[in-house]
């Protein structure tokens, strides 16, 4: 059977960063016959939930990988080695689990998968992925952003 890792507050568990979670109303088609393997990035790298929203800040995940960007919490306080050492677990746990493909949260500075939040915190979105999405993509696991989120 294969498998797909999958952004566990797609799956009911209350990991967001506002501690809630993000059922999708498309998942349970979009990962149909697929063992699932759930995972939430932000969690495995240390970071409580409830926490303050996290945006990218100077560029997408990839430029995160690269160092040239980071991800700031709303208050300023960096959280870029957080988001990069869940982004690393997270790698792990989809090659544990033989997982060729992700289907990840829309946006997010995590997960997001062609558009993610500007690093303003007013809800405007640009061009890019997320972190996770960016090692992910880097290491052969194709990306997509989970329908109706």
């Amino acid at each position: 059977m294969e498998a797909i890792l999958v952004s566990a507050c797609l799956r009911g568990v209350p990991c967001r960063f506002d501690g809630r979670h993000k059922v999708s109303t498309g998942f349970e088609e979009a990962v149909a016959g697929r063992e699932v393997v759930s995972f939430c990035p932000e969690v495995a790298g240390g970071l409580a939930t409830p926490r303050r929203p996290a945006e990218l800040v100077g560029g997408d995940g990839h430029d995160v990988l690269d160092g040239t960007a980071r991800v700031v919490a709303d208050t300023g306080y960096d959280v870029t080695e957080a988001f990069v050492t869940g982004a690393r677990r997270a790698l792990a746990a989809a090659r544990q689990g033989g997982c060729t493909k992700a289907l990840l949260m829309p946006r997010s500075p995590s997960c997001g998968r062609g558009v993610v939040y500007d690093g303003s915190f007013t809800g405007e979105l640009v061009p890019g992925d997320g972190v996770t999405t960016a090692l992910l993509e880097r290491n052969g696991i194709a990306v997509r952003p989970a329908p109706g989120v």
